[in-house]
């Protein structure tokens, strides 16, 4: 993932930033609403649902053409994140540009909420929004750090974090479905996005490390990995493909081909929310597209 290094510093310096020195506004007053950034859209979406009217959510990383991994940010995204009373962060390295904006403008006003803090995976993979057994404790978090900006509103934002929950039963029985009928099936992805799915489903992953972790940071897979997975596809060792439709590279398109002409089904994954969907209708669409695509075999 690129980093901002030096150029948050300049722009302060230089006093380029708009809202620097903007202390967050209090969100106890008047309307009572709570100003949320989050890093990505993926999360701003759940805290848009548990925030409600009470919530004004803004999401820095939310173009389905851009791979987030490779995210630069903006003199925009440090305005942003100045005014925020709340800022709702993955973790586990995945934004860790926004780390390095909040470090240049600390405020006692804002709350940080990391998600990978609140979850404590055991893994590094970052993409915790796949991890859906875990979910209701994400949405769970987030309706604490909302109610500790707005205490008045508490029992709001835990009232909506319940329906939230609620709304994630048809992806869990999916989910649970997937389990049931293909236990243990072997599959495959381009980059880890889609691994707690995977394991939460009880398929088995046959996608070499190495060539996941080449991929997800933007470089040439080696060539054994490279041939292994090649093996996979062409041999129908893999039941399915799980190909992240966001972050696509010659290697990835090429390895789509060569499972259109195996006859091995593809499922396209993405990284953030595509637009025109709710959190819950994203994540369903996918899931239910693994269960389609292992039932054909």
């Amino acid at each position: 993932m690129k980093t901002v290094s030096g150029f948050v510093c300049v722009l302060l310096a230089a006093g380029v930033v708009a809202g620097c020195g903007v202390a967050p506004a209090d969100p106890t007053k008047g309307a009572r609403v709570v100003d949320v950034v989050a890093s990505a859209n993926q999360w701003g979406d759940v805290v848009r649902q548990i925030g409600g009217r009470h919530a004004d959510v803004a999401s820095i990383v939310s173009s389905p053409d851009q791979d987030p991994h490779l995210y630069t940010s903006s003199p925009r995204d440090a305005a942003r994140l100045a005014r925020a009373n709340l800022v709702v962060l993955n973790g586990l390295g995945y934004d860790d540009w926004a780390h390095k904006l909040l470090g240049a403008q600390p405020s006692s006003q804002r709350q940080v909420l990391t998600i990978s803090d609140a979850l404590k995976p055991t893994g590094s993979n970052p993409h915790l929004w796949y991890g859906v057994p875990r979910l209701p404790d994400a949405a769970r978090a987030i309706a604490d750090a909302l109610a500790a900006q707005d205490p008045k509103d508490a029992a709001y934002f835990r009232a909506n974090a319940a329906r939230f929950i609620e709304s994630l039963q048809p992806l869990l029985h999916t989910v649970a479905a997937i389990e049931s009928r293909h236990p243990g099936a072997p599959v495959a992805y381009t980059e880890r996005v889609p691994g707690y799915l995977v394991d939460a489903a009880g398929l088995h992953t046959e996608t070499p490390p190495g060539f996941a972790r080449a991929i997800e940071s933007g470089t040439e897979p080696g060539p054994g990995d490279a041939q292994r997975m090649d093996d996979l596809v062409s041999k129908r060792r893999i039941d399915a493909l799980l190909y992240n439709a966001q972050a696509v590279t010659p290697v990835t398109k090429r390895l789509r081909a060569l499972a259109a002409r195996s006859g091995v089904p593809v499922v396209p994954v993405t990284e953030t929310l595509p637009r025109g969907l709710t959190f819950q209708q994203w994540q369903i669409d996918q899931a239910r597209a693994l269960l389609t695509a292992l039932a054909s075999r």
